[in-house]
């Protein structure tokens, strides 16, 4: 089940010097509005050529199988509403393909769902060479982003860095939001294909035993949050893991944060990583050129104070949207 949004927010005045997000987003499937960039369908044959496109996908249940606080279905909307009102400063093409919704407690086929309009998109004309990113959710968002990108990248060596308290290397007997990148070892075993996950803030506070064990024999690498504290050493970390893949797969839960930051989360941070190390990680990742798609998950608004969390999730995106587009040209963010 999909459902579409309409893009609002404050208007300064016409031209471009005054643009901001709300004013460049087009829907997936309806014709431009006077004044916005693009000028037809995206998806379409003959249409415009998009920078990025951006699905939600509104899940509550892999956070309640998971023992989480529930609240994350309405993340995708909180998240769009923040960054309608920030400033495009770059020539951005945005499209939204709108919110895969998961029925009930059926988060299989949502998932399945997902990952399904994800490869359509990146398939489709015109939007065959955009950034493609999803605004969840709880991060059980991961495996149908994952699921959107396998056959794609499946010749190549698709790396996947996750900013994120947790490993979510979970065994279950159901997916949930804990379990995608266990799920996605498991099925680049069963591919032949290797598996290049790396995670920055890490808590030890808040992982088994048996989930380091698990990361090490999987050869997961990582940074704790505690060595996660010092921008440079986040950027190289990150730029070092984008040279050695050819492919780049970004997901953000926002539980990375420190919970005075973001209080809007399934399980806030006790300690947690500064705004501006994730904020550094995400720019550094988005230059790499090797950017193919992002997730940003785990932002639940019936615990948020005074959208602290949204707006900060919506700061990241602006970031990653913005430095992907002028890695792409050449130019600069400004």
């Amino acid at each position: 089940m999909n459902r579409t949004h309409t893009w609002t927010g404050r208007a300064d005045g016409p031209g471009d010097e005054h643009r901001r997000f709300w004013q460049i987003v087009e829907p997936a499937e309806a014709p431009a509005a006077p004044g916005n960039r693009a000028t037809a369908d995206p998806t379409r044959p003959g249409g415009p050529a998009a920078d990025a496109v951006i699905l939600g996908f509104a899940s509550d249940e892999g956070v309640r199988r998971n023992h989480g606080r529930q609240g994350a279905a309405a993340g995708p909307e909180a998240i769009r509403a923040a960054l309608g009102s920030l400033a495009a400063h770059s020539p951005l093409r945005m499209v939204d393909a709108g919110d895969v919704v998961v029925a009930g407690e059926d988060l299989e086929s949502g998932q399945a769902d997902l990952a399904r309009q994800i490869a359509e998109l990146r398939r489709s004309p015109g939007l065959s060479e955009a950034l493609t990113g999803v605004l969840g959710g709880g991060h059980e968002t991961a495996w149908g982003s994952y699921l959107g990108l396998a056959e794609e990248c499946a010749d190549r060596r698709l790396g996947i860095l996750n900013l994120d308290a947790h490993f979510d290397l979970r065994q279950a007997e159901r997916p949930t939001s804990g379990t995608p990148f266990g799920q996605v070892a498991a099925d680049r075993a069963a591919r032949g294909a290797d598996f290049d996950y790396t995670v920055i803030g890490i808590s030890e506070a808040n992982n088994t035993t048996a989930l380091f064990d698990t990361a090490r024999e999987l050869g997961v690498t990582w940074l704790n949050d505690v060595d996660s504290q010092d921008v440079a050493r986040a950027v190289r970390w990150v730029e070092e893991f984008a040279a050695g893949v050819d492919d780049l797969y970004l997901t953000i839960d926002l539980d990375v944060l420190p919970a005075a930051v973001a209080p809007g989360v399934s399980a806030p941070a006790g300690f947690g990583v500064p705004t501006a190390v994730i904020l550094a990680a995400c720019g550094a990742g988005a230059a790499s050129g090797k950017l193919r798609h992002f997730d940003v998950v785990e932002l639940n608004p019936r615990y948020d104070v005074d959208g602290r969390t949204a707006r900060t999730a919506a700061r990241l995106v602006h970031a990653i949207l913005t430095r992907a587009a002028a890695a792409r040209s050449g130019g600069s963010t400004v």
